[in-house]
């Protein structure tokens, strides 16, 4: 009886052991997503705890104010003004890198051989951090030694001082951010075109479509929702841009440039009035939250649309 109990009952141990590692196996599984999610919401937690107090570096032990820090900024000229600027730069590098990444999605849809080349090196603004990309661009931005001007020099537009007035500075810090960012609206899309059926556009080649009529009519609309994937994308980026304006111009010249990211870093770091940095910080993430919401109602009308009743 002995010899035949042991055999049975390590095959219960067994089994029980393997019943537990199964009953453990989806808690180890999710265990890295739970401290990702802990390890984002904590530094989140603690910077919206603090901005109900007046934690600075004048008062180490900060006192409860409540709401004070919110009503505060709101009742500055200077939120406002870089509230100002953070959109105007978000819709404008939007929109530049949108319609540009979609016309060279485009050329490189034809298959061209320079279009097989320019779509193996694309890649590589977007390998470089913003800072660096940036300090090079603000070398050849220089009036005197920069290469941009000494290109431009022929034309008689030498020697503009691209970063040292407010349009300027805008237009300059657009232009890096265009450099950098479009090849991944032009990757995004030109992988929807490569992903849209072909029967249509065979169809509508058969009919005598040109190519101008096919792409409004036919291509654009499919397009919209990889289209608005990337705008998503590069808008709730560019609300929050930090690297490339504080790299190129520090806020300046004045404070023309001085968007919410800035604005926040100056008041937390500079000004070691870290709650009113954090507070910042906080409006800069609702604002994100509230146009990424936004956004994807709009995504999913347009998927909607595009792939039609079921």
């Amino acid at each position: 009886m002995s010899a035949t109990a042991a055999p049975e009952q390590k095959e219960r141990q067994v089994r029980t052991v393997s019943s537990r590692r199964r009953a453990l196996r989806p808690y180890l599984l999710v265990l890295p997503s739970l401290l990702l999610t802990i390890g984002i919401l904590y530094p989140f937690g603690l910077g919206l705890y603090y901005t109900f107090f007046n934690y600075a570096a004048a008062t180490p032990i900060p006192d409860f104010v409540g709401l004070q820090n919110y009503v505060a900024i709101f009742a500055t000229p200077e939120f406002w003004q870089s509230a100002s600027v953070t959109l105007r730069y978000a819709v404008s590098t939007t929109v530049v890198e949108t319609l540009l990444g979609v016309g060279v999605a485009l050329l490189l849809f034809r298959g061209s051989a320079a279009g097989r080349v320019l779509e193996r090196v694309l890649i590589v603004p977007l390998m470089i951090a913003p800072v660096i990309a940036t300090i090079m661009w603000s070398l050849m931005l220089q009036p005197t030694v920069g290469v941009i001007n000494y290109l431009l020099s022929p034309l008689g537009l030498g020697g503009v001082e691209w970063t040292d007035s407010p349009r300027g500075a805008f237009l300059s810090a657009v232009l890096i951010d265009a450099w950098i960012f479009t090849p991944f609206v032009v990757l995004l899309v030109l992988a929807g075109m490569r992903s849209l059926p072909r029967d249509p556009f065979e169809a509508a080649a058969v009919d005598g479509a040109g190519y101008w009529f096919t792409f409004r009519k036919l291509m654009l609309p499919m397009l919209w929702p990889y289209i608005l994937v990337a705008v998503i994308f590069r808008f709730m980026d560019s609300l929050k841009m930090f690297d490339v304006i504080y790299a190129l111009t520090r806020g300046g010249p004045g404070d023309s440039m001085m968007v919410l990211q800035v604005r926040g870093y100056q008041e937390a770091i500079l000004f070691t009035n870290f709650s009113v940095g954090l507070t910042y910080t906080i409006v800069i993430w609702a604002a994100v939250f509230i146009a990424t919401r936004l956004l994807v109602g709009v995504f999913g009308r347009a998927q909607a649309r595009a792939t039609g009743p079921s």
